[in-house]
């Protein structure tokens, strides 16, 4: 089973996004059974409330029940416990590195690195666009899954 967490500033907005849509995303593929699946923050603003109104209108529109996600903090148990640490932007590992110092495991990787591209995805929480939030997580979310395909680790 490969465990993935998706990491963002507040886990309210991108982080659950990229929760729910991979969730979707396996279960659609078939593989559901092979991933655990989970997201968490780097601050600790938002710990206990739901997902932000944008990311639930977004999931909302694929009929995904995200009713039982809380933000909750990362913790440094997280990074033993964790295959994949996917972080949305490049403030975020700054953050993690309280939580992980060092990467000795090479377990964290911005997600649109598995799109091909080195670039952050916004944060809707400033931007208010959170379909191009979708958007970006969508290409880094079937490129991670290709990813994992390609090399057998699922």
């Amino acid at each position: 089973m490969v465990k993935i967490l998706f990491v963002c500033h507040g886990n309210i907005c991108r982080s659950p996004m990229a929760e729910f849509l991979f969730k979707d995303y396996v279960l659609k593929m078939g593989k559901d059974d092979s991933f655990y699946i989970e997201s968490a923050a780097t601050s600790r603003e938002e710990i206990g409330n739901s997902v932000h109104y944008g990311t639930a209108r977004i999931l909302d529109s694929y009929n995904i029940d995200y009713s039982k996600k809380r933000a909750r903090q990362m913790t440094k148990e997280d990074y033993k416990s964790f295959d994949y640490i996917i972080y949305m932007d490049s403030y975020n590992l700054y953050n993690m590195r309280k939580f992980i110092g060092d990467d000795p495991l090479n377990k964290c990787h911005l997600l649109l690195e598995y799109a091909g591209l080195n670039r952050d995805i916004s944060d809707p929480w400033y931007t208010g666009n959170f379909i191009k939030t979708r958007d970006d997580i969508l290409m880094g979310i079937e490129g991670l899954y290709r990813y994992l395909i390609k090399n057998n680790l699922c």
